[in-house]
């Protein structure tokens, strides 16, 4: 099965670029099948990583970022492929 981890912060005020190259930088304890980064307006920044694992498995995740670099605490979701199609 695989399973997708989502995680979206948005940085504090001017911080994008800032919240992004931190996002970039972090390592995992493990290797995901596929990680990729997203922008998007208000300096969100989106981190989806891909699992071969059921979907309560304990993965490795992202943490928080510093209280100073975010507006307000990280979302988290975790969702299971259902095919393409």
């Amino acid at each position: 099965m695989t399973v997708a981890l989502m995680w979206e912060a948005r940085s504090a005020e001017g911080r994008g670029a800032e919240l992004l190259a931190w996002a970039r930088a972090q390592e995992l304890p493990a290797r995901p099948v596929r990680r990729e980064t997203f922008r998007a307006p208000q300096d969100r920044v989106l981190v989806i990583t891909w699992w071969d694992a059921a979907h309560d498995a304990e993965l490795p995740e992202l943490p928080e970022p510093d209280g100073e670099l975010v507006m307000r605490a990280v979302h988290r979701w975790r969702f299971e492929s259902v095919g393409e199609g």
